[in-house]
């Protein structure tokens, strides 16, 4: 169970004890002031009109915050003095701060963010051509320990606030050179989106109102590991895109994997989104599926797959384990990503095979883990977290795990 600030307790996960906080108030952090930004401009005008201020102030409030890119309360200049020191006395304006940025060769830029706490979270910024695309995080570290993943390493610390999330967006925005514009967002950086969805439901609403960050709803993606009954709520706050993050075609492999599997697994997983009703053609489903040589690569996995998603609106994006330190995994050779590509092709799925961007700079998929900062967070991997992967390798030496046997 998760404790008031956000951790998790004796640093045991259970993905079903996961679940259980999942859908109340997402515990964030106790700050000084909470941030104006926690909040969606219509939870800013009630809560002004509950102190007696002008409901129409907080529009103008979102309008510097959003739109003029104000960091301070000072710079509001059509709100009087009087109420600009009313607000600042019971709200925080910024609540990050860049400490570190990373540029790779390919020009993908990472920053690393410190909060008041000094909680260090990653986001990366992606340029293509004049256009650019942010990823975001949404927690300190991540309970889930999926075994591929360098954040899983790091343990879990405490959820971001809606604040903190949006902040990414604005601190990365400032960074893009006159003449070009951030076009998309994606919560794909560290942290499971879905078990902090208030605060993420919130930064969304945000992010698409014509008077905040003016984003189409389609040019954001949020990637969940398979947190089920968050995944409607999710579909409803704006007509967004959801990734899932699948990397197997059995149980037995995504167990490891991805331990969540063990709640929910792949036939629940495809029987929810079988059901989903906001889910369409123009709407698919984004499976994320990291290749891991001899792991989940052979023909076998490559012909699953299109049973498995049968039915369910999706595109595959076939990515290359991008190596780190906290896992031993390495990347199929070329001829192997071509040939499972090229099966996924010819079964008539719609593949993308994900260029590689930012790795030589720890920024790639899989790679966030806060490596650039002074001091790494202090939360262990949780006790009895599943085996790190050489427990699986033996599985499938044994033979017990075998890559053609069927999903259990």
């Amino acid at each position: 169970m998760s404790s008031a600030d956000g951790r998790i307790e004796g640093h045991t996960v259970d993905p079903a004890e996961l679940l259980s906080a999942a859908p109340g108030p997402a515990p964030t952090h106790a700050r000084r002031r909470p941030s104006l930004k926690d909040h969606s401009r219509a939870a800013l005008r009630a809560l002004f009109g509950a102190r007696g201020w002008p409901a129409y102030r907080a529009d103008q409030v979102a309008n510097w915050l959003y739109q003029q890119d104000a960091t301070r309360l000072d710079q509001m200049t059509n709100l009087p003095a009087g109420l600009r020191g009313e607000i600042e006395a019971e709200f925080e304006v910024d609540t990050l701060e860049v400490a570190l940025t990373q540029t790779s060769v390919d020009g993908t830029r990472k920053l690393l963010l410190r909060a008041f706490d000094g909680a260090s979270i990653e986001a990366v910024l992606i340029p293509e051509e004049r256009r650019h695309t942010l990823c975001v995080s949404t927690q300190v570290g991540c309970p889930l320990t999926c075994s591929f993943c360098a954040t899983g390493a790091l343990g879990f610390t405490r959820n971001l606030s809606a604040g903190e999330i949006v902040d990414q967006v604005l601190h990365a925005r400032r960074r893009i050179p006159a003449g070009e514009v951030l076009t998309n967002v994606v919560f794909m950086g560290m942290g499971e989106p879905l078990l902090n969805l208030p605060n993420v439901s919130e930064a969304i609403r945000i992010l698409v109102d014509p008077k905040g960050l003016a984003l189409a709803p389609r040019r954001i993606t949020v990637s969940t590991a398979g947190v089920l009954p968050q995944i409607g709520p999710l579909l409803a706050v704006a007509p967004i895109h959801l990734a899932v993050s699948l990397h197997a075609t059995t149980d037995a492999v995504r167990d490891v994997l991805v331990p969540l599997n063990k709640r929910f697994p792949l036939e629940e997983l495809m029987a929810t989104l079988r059901s989903e009703p906001q889910l369409n053609r123009r709407r698919p489903v984004f499976f994320e599926y990291t290749l891991m040589d001899g792991i989940n690569d052979s023909l076998e996995d490559a012909r699953r797959m299109p049973k498995l998603l049968a039915g369910i609106p999706a595109k595959v994006n076939v990515i290359p384990m991008n190596p780190h330190a906290d896992a031993p995994y390495q990347p199929p050779p070329g001829a192997v990503v071509d040939r499972f590509t090229a099966a996924l092709h010819e079964a008539g799925l719609r593949v993308t095979l994900r260029r590689d961007r930012g790795r030589d700079i720890d920024a790639a998929c899989g790679q966030l883990a806060n490596r650039a900062a002074p001091s790494r967070p202090s939360t262990p991997p949780p006790a009895g977290a599943p085996a790190r992967p050489e427990s699986l390798q033996e599985h499938l030496a044994e033979g017990r795990c075998q890559p053609g046997d069927a999903g259990s």
